[in-house]
């Protein structure tokens, strides 16, 4: 029977793939050690699934159940800008030795195709929009450089030991079971938990800059997509194929808001070119941002225990990030 291994399936958009999976009633293997993910996201199917608790960053055990017949999707990685800034040997380690890991797994068990969550924090700040996949690379922080070198791996290792893969560069993905916990950073967390709190949102900068959000259930639909496709051996952007404000986001939630400051080395606009992904694979989004902000509603209640964040808070958790990024532009 043919074996779906997924590494973080119990992180955001890892644990969405194993229900719909589990769905399907495939054969899950989930690796994480919940550096990041949650046993609450896996809690519901986690009879129906074999789970592996590891750390891929360390070669062990867990390679051993790359035989046979699999698919293998990596999700296993440290996000966040300032921890990596902070620590960037441990970003290394998890999402560039973590990956080397799990290629070498690979490797030896000859699967049928890799399927790898990038970043499309590996543009930096695009000269371009719609970016597309040929754009200038250029990270601005160490945790885009570790995701962008994990892919690197990929890609020579399937030159070198024909491993079938797809990159899919990820755009801005939210939906349920995002990270609730961890530095400052990922907006949509940040703002339902003030919205719970009765704070007002923070809004970094003006607010006019936009971003291309992707809702989770369309991001694992590209995964799935790729996966079953005769195609391999290229990236793809995974994006909505629109840029919305930070304000139209704030109007959506319903709620006051409070200005910070803008912050280096982050771009004033993301925006997927998807022409590719599109005639290659036959994947399209289908969750509008308004749809995908209804379905966060419903369930808002997943972000009564995420930290609430002040201005002040901001101030103190985001030092580095001025200090290190100063001069990027």
């Amino acid at each position: 029977m043919t074996k779906y291994i997924i590494t973080g399936g119990a992180g955001f958009i890892g644990s969405h793939l194993v229900e719909r999976l589990v769905e399907q009633k495939k054969n899950v293997i989930v690796l994480d050690n919940f550096s990041t993910g949650r046993k609450e996201n896996i809690k519901k199917f986690k009879n129906r699934i074999k789970f592996i608790k590891c750390d891929i960053s360390k070669k062990g055990k867990w390679s051993n159940f790359f035989r046979g017949k699999c698919y293998v999707f990596h999700f296993a990685s440290l996000a966040d800008i300032v921890p990596s800034i902070q620590n960037p040997q441990k970003y290394f380690e998890s999402n560039v030795n973590g990956t080397l890991n799990v290629l070498e797994a690979c490797r030896k068990a000859k699967i049928l195709k890799f399927l790898y969550s990038a970043s499309s924090s590996c543009y930096g700040i695009p000269k371009r929009y719609p970016t597309r996949e040929t754009e200038v690379i250029n990270p601005k922080y160490p945790y885009a450089l570790t995701k962008k070198l994990g892919e690197d791996l990929i890609i020579h290792w399937s030159k070198v030991f024909n491993i079938p893969y797809i990159s899919l560069r990820l755009f801005n993905v939210y939906g349920t079971r995002s990270r609730t916990s961890g530095t400052y950073g990922a907006m949509f967390g940040v703002f339902l938990a003030q919205k719970l709190a009765r704070h007002p949102f923070t809004i970094v900068g003006s607010g006019n800059q936009t971003r291309d959000f992707t809702y989770v259930s369309d991001v694992v639909d590209a995964f799935l997509k790729c996966s079953k496709s005769k195609i391999s051996n290229e990236i793809f952007n995974v994006g909505s194929g629109r840029t919305i404000s930070v304000n139209k986001i704030v109007h959506l939630l319903k709620g006051q808001k409070i200005f910070i400051k803008k912050r280096p080395g982050e771009p004033n606009c993301t925006f997927a070119n998807i022409s590719k992904i599109k005639r290659l694979i036959g994947w399209s989004p289908k969750i509008s941002i308004e749809k995908g902000i209804e379905k966060l509603l419903k369930e808002i209640n997943y972000w009564k225990k995420a930290p609430v964040w002040t201005p002040k808070k901001i101030n103190k958790a985001t030092q580095l990030w001025f200090k290190h990024l100063k001069n990027e532009k």
